[in-house]
């Protein structure tokens, strides 16, 4: 397995300007409603979605590393003093980096975890993020190279190949499939990043009334592309939604109940919309 990359690049992506490849996208996504009349907003789309597969990229680039630091288990307790008593040899050192990227290879290579005492276990929720992203990036590079008629990728750490997956941006830009490929898998890689360092589901407040319970609960959940009332006291009256017999449940409106949700509780529909989009800008900000 390519061993993952332990460093980022504090260089910016920048895609290269993509309007030249996009003259011809194909059919059903000319024009970024998926109905195919070839509009001429295919160059504008693939724009964006370039654009936003950089910004996922980049924020997977900063927190990937982040997850190895937090794969590697401690061998000193924090409570443990630094100094050695007086008289006494001095304290073990910690691990090198060096040592815990090699740690690392082997948990990965051979679910080995090195010997010696340490403070706290291997994680296995860290451990399975790092091996599903590793094996992600790899999967994406091979893809987007096969797609491409390249030649295989020559084997790189998970940074170089985000990079390189990064500076073919462009290429892939005259591949609307393959464009929001990246995109979406980059996305989900990044979310589980997040997700696995702790972050929390990013939230957005939605303007209007519930249609059950009319209080201000209404709020917009973008990585699940669906709108939710956050009140714990509303029931709706459809019989196969669980909010009526889960007290943890709540009601939910997914994409298509979107311009009846916003009708019947007072909200605008464009608002709404954007509230649930789906961004690496809302991700990275929070």
């Amino acid at each position: 397995m390519t061993t993952p990359n332990t460093s980022t690049s504090n260089t910016p992506i920048t895609p290269q300007p993509s309007g030249t490849h996009a003259t011809a996208p194909d059919p059903g996504h000319g024009n970024g409603n998926g109905n195919g009349n070839g509009n001429g907003n295919g160059g504008s789309r693939s724009d964006s979605t370039a654009a936003d597969a950089v910004l996922w990229i980049e924020l997977l680039l900063h927190q990937f590393p982040e997850l190895l630091v937090e794969l590697a288990p401690s061998y000193r307790s924090p409570s443990a003093p630094r100094a050695a008593p007086s008289g006494h040899g001095p304290a073990p050192a910690g691990p090198t980096r060096a040592e815990r990227e090699e740690a690392l290879r082997a948990e990965q290579a051979h679910g080995l975890t090195p010997s010696g005492s340490r403070t706290s276990p291997v994680r296995l929720h860290i451990s399975d993020a790092v091996r599903d992203i590793t094996d992600g990036v790899i999967e994406l590079d091979e893809a987007v190279h096969d797609r491409l008629r390249m030649p295989r990728p020559r084997r790189e750490r998970v940074s170089g190949r985000l990079l390189r997956v990064a500076g073919l941006l462009d290429r892939a830009a005259a591949d609307d499939v393959l464009l929001e490929h990246i995109r979406d898998e980059v996305r989900r890689m990044a979310r589980r990043c997040t997700r696995a360092l702790g972050g929390a589901e990013p939230v957005v407040r939605v303007a209007g009334r519930c249609p059950w319970c009319d209080s201000v609960s209404l709020r917009a959940f973008p990585a699940r592309r669906a709108v939710l009332c956050v009140n714990p006291a509303c029931r709706c009256t459809d019989r196969a939604c669980d909010c009526r017999t889960d007290p943890a449940h709540r009601h939910a409106w997914s994409e298509g109940a979107w311009v009846r949700l916003a009708a019947e509780s007072g909200g605008d529909l464009t608002e709404l919309t954007g509230a649930t989009a789906d961004t690496a800008r809302r991700e990275g900000g929070r």
